[in-house]
């Protein structure tokens, strides 16, 4: 949903739009050698950079064999005044969207059809990821690829089945998260009961699981991408619970000194899913360990990607929800930013230095309130989480925020069109930009002259 900028990419996508005219001069013309009294044509100021999410699995039924579909899809995206789109590549199964050395090419998604779970299989034989940025090219939209980062396989809901690594490859069942369950420690792969369906994680503390990660990002960066976005770069859906393998432990104890003789009590009770209001310095360590693992994976993924695809900016999306994203083993914010001074009880005083903004190029903050809550200043309003991460990023990156529009409270069921102008100036005035999850619910609920009449009144505001 990270540690050199190659550039600043809000003026790379202000300038994408300028007219370039061909020369003036004319060898057989006797005064070509004159100066030319007409000025220039100015360039266009197309604003802020403005995305569209366009998930793998929720998008699937459309695109997986239809090349002309993306091509008319990707046209109207450009029309109502979209900049990039972003698309995902990787969707939870782990399996991958285009040409990679080590990950398996998608070759189904469980789709929700009258009124069940069914599986569709991929037909078309095109390299999906080229035929988005072939259709993009052609209009003039910006193309970002998207990776659901640690996962590695899903098992579906209504006894549909399953899918992904994790599931084909026993052997790789040691990469898989191991939860402190409340009956005690659970490899994922072990859950198996009806309430139990959903994404397989991987552990990312790992190695082998990051080297396995590195080269599928190394191989995305083959591509001729404007961006490359990290999506669930975190610690298990379990939150709190996740991951206590014997390799998180080992290297617990390396990071910390700590010598744990009772695992995993010393740390988090088992089936902990939640602090309360105070955490032990035991703990606070521990959550300091888990942001510190991904900080590094973000710096390996950055460099990797710096390296492969010189010109492609480097990113990651997050959930705005910086107050409760500790649970996730993530520190977004700047590392000039301290939690612990500002009063957030969970927060070592080493725990800023697991921040890990300035490795990124740019960044996408999930600005998912409501629609009753899109203007405020506080966390779970669009407008509040935008501003918020101003203050939390402290110039280190430039970020869009953006809402869910099919998923977030109020927006499930449509019929919504009126909030989208203001949900585009909540986030784009108090960010760097603007994003929306996802293209999905754009089309399904005919959203596209919303998306337009939102745009349109933003670019009055910006100065020619």
């Amino acid at each position: 949903m990270i540690s050199l900028r190659i550039f600043s990419f809000v003026t790379a996508l202000t300038m994408m739009l300028a007219s370039c005219g061909g020369s003036k001069d004319n060898p057989w013309n006797p005064d070509w050698d004159k100066p030319n009294p007409t000025e220039p044509e100015k360039p266009e100021n197309s604003g802020k950079p403005r995305y569209v999410w366009i998930d793998a699995a929720a998008n699937f039924s459309d695109y997986e064999n239809n090349k002309e579909r993306i091509a008319s899809d990707l046209k109207k995206i450009k029309e109502v005044g979209f900049t990039d789109i972003i698309v995902d590549v990787r969707p939870t199964s782990g399996d991958v969207l285009f040409k990679s050395s080590v990950a398996q090419p998608l070759k189904k998604v469980d789709v929700w059809k009258s009124g069940s779970y069914v599986w569709v299989s991929r037909t078309g034989t095109y390299d999906y990821l080229q035929a988005f940025i072939d259709a993009a090219r052609e209009v003039g939209l910006k193309v970002n690829a998207s990776i659901n980062t640690f996962v590695g396989g899903y098992f579906c809901p209504y006894g549909l089945g399953n899918d992904g690594m994790l599931f084909r490859e026993s052997g790789k069942k040691s990469w898989a998260s191991v939860i402190n369950a409340s009956n005690g420690l659970t490899n994922v792969m072990d859950l198996n009961g009806p309430d139990d369906w959903g994404t397989r994680f991987l552990n990312p503390a790992n190695e082998q699981v990051q080297n396995y990660v590195l080269q599928i990002i190394k191989d995305l960066a083959k591509y001729d991408l404007d961006g490359i976005i990290l999506d669930r770069c975190r610690y298990d859906d379990y939150g709190l619970q996740s991951d206590f393998s014997d390799v998180s432990k080992n290297k617990f104890e390396a990071y910390s000194g700590l010598s744990i003789s009772s695992w995993p009590g010393d740390v988090l009770a088992p089936g902990t899913t939640e602090l309360g209001w105070k955490a032990s310095e035991t703990v606070k360590k521990w959550l300091e360990f888990r942001a510190s693992v991904i900080h590094d994976f973000i710096v390996k993924a950055s460099e990797a990607v710096h390296s492969t695809g010189k010109d492609i900016r480097f990113g990651v999306y997050v959930g705005a929800w910086y107050s409760t994203y500790y649970t996730s083993g993530v520190n977004w914010a700047s590392p000039k930013y301290d939690p612990k001074a500002d009063g957030y009880f969970w927060a070592s005083a080493n725990y800023k230095n697991c921040g890990y903004a300035d490795h990124c190029d740019f960044m996408f903050l999930g600005a998912y309130a409501g629609t009753d809550n899109i203007w405020g200043s506080g966390e779970w309003t669009m407008q509040g989480f935008c501003k918020q991460g101003k203050k939390l990023l402290k110039g280190d990156v430039e970020f869009s925020g953006g809402p869910d529009i099919g998923n977030s409270t109020g927006w499930t069921n449509g019929g919504q069109a009126s909030k989208i102008p203001d949900a585009i100036s909540a986030c784009i005035n108090n960010s760097d930009g603007f994003f929306v999850f996802d293209l999905c619910h754009i089309k399904m609920y005919n959203y596209w002259d919303a998306f337009k009449k939102g745009f349109d009144d933003y670019l009055k505001t910006v100065k020619q």
